[in-house]
């Protein structure tokens, strides 16, 4: 089947489009740098023409709370519109395990705007909620640091590796729509604040973690299940010490 994969050139969408291929899809990676702005609607009636699926793994440039409501708002009216013009029968978009507890959080709450219109769309759709890539650490402490200090709650965390939201991504993209959410995790429950410990600790990075229960996760204050999947996530992909070794 023809899956145009928006945002297909980044780090989920450019392994998601190679998971595809693997399988003998058509896979088409859609992004500005070919020609298909979202934003804009640029390029997005040809880039949709003859495709059964979409698949939305695209990010806001910016996290400012202005700018990335109207990045979700804008670029995903824009594309269930075009999809609705060319009839594809399947939406599919990467979101975040803990949406809708973090409305605190601007970035959040663009995500869950995002979530709704798909939801009220009336195309077919799926939604992959994931947890934290371990990719996203360093972005994690970088957030969270002052000076050369990193606050951070002592709260449970299960990050997973890249390679397997791609994975899952794909394997919801080739099946039936759930008109609801799949939750995808790694194999691992840690602390968040001993976690990124751990991560500096492995780069030598001097920084000091201090444990918060009050500081803010991307303006968010957490509970201790705030970035937990639920009992029916899926469970999957490498174990991340085994990945943090790796990268050493």
């Amino acid at each position: 089947m023809k899956v145009v994969v928006i945002g297909g050139t980044g780090l989920i969408g450019s392994k998601l489009v190679a998971e595809l291929a693997e399988h003998g899809h058509q896979a088409v990676p859609a992004a500005p740098s070919t020609g298909v702005n979202t934003l804009t609607g640029e390029g997005l009636a040809g880039a949709l023409q003859g495709a059964q699926v979409v698949v939305d793994v695209s990010n806001s440039p910016s996290f400012a709370d202005d700018a990335v409501i109207e990045f979700f708002r804008t670029s995903t009216t824009n594309l269930l519109g075009a999809e609705a013009e060319a009839g594809v029968t399947h939406h599919v978009a990467l979101s975040v395990v803990g949406t809708e507890r973090l409305h605190k959080s601007g970035y959040f709450r663009a995500k869950q705007a995002q979530e709704q219109l798909i939801k009220a769309s009336g195309i077919p759709y799926s939604i992959v909620r994931a947890t934290q890539f371990f990719e996203f650490m360093k972005g994690i402490a970088a957030e969270a640091t002052d000076g050369d200090t990193v606050r951070l709650a002592p709260v449970g965390i299960r990050p997973i590796h890249s390679d397997a939201v791609a994975v899952a991504v794909g394997r919801t993209a080739v099946g039936t729509p759930v008109n609801g959410m799949v939750e995808v995790a790694g194999p691992d429950t840690f602390r968040l604040d001993e976690l990124i410990r751990g991560v500096l600790a492995a780069r030598n990075d001097p920084r000091t973690v201090v444990t918060d229960p009050h500081a803010p996760y991307f303006g968010a204050e957490l509970e201790e299940t705030t970035l937990l999947p639920g009992p029916d996530a899926q469970t999957t992909g490498t174990r991340f010490d085994d990945w943090l070794t790796r990268q050493a």
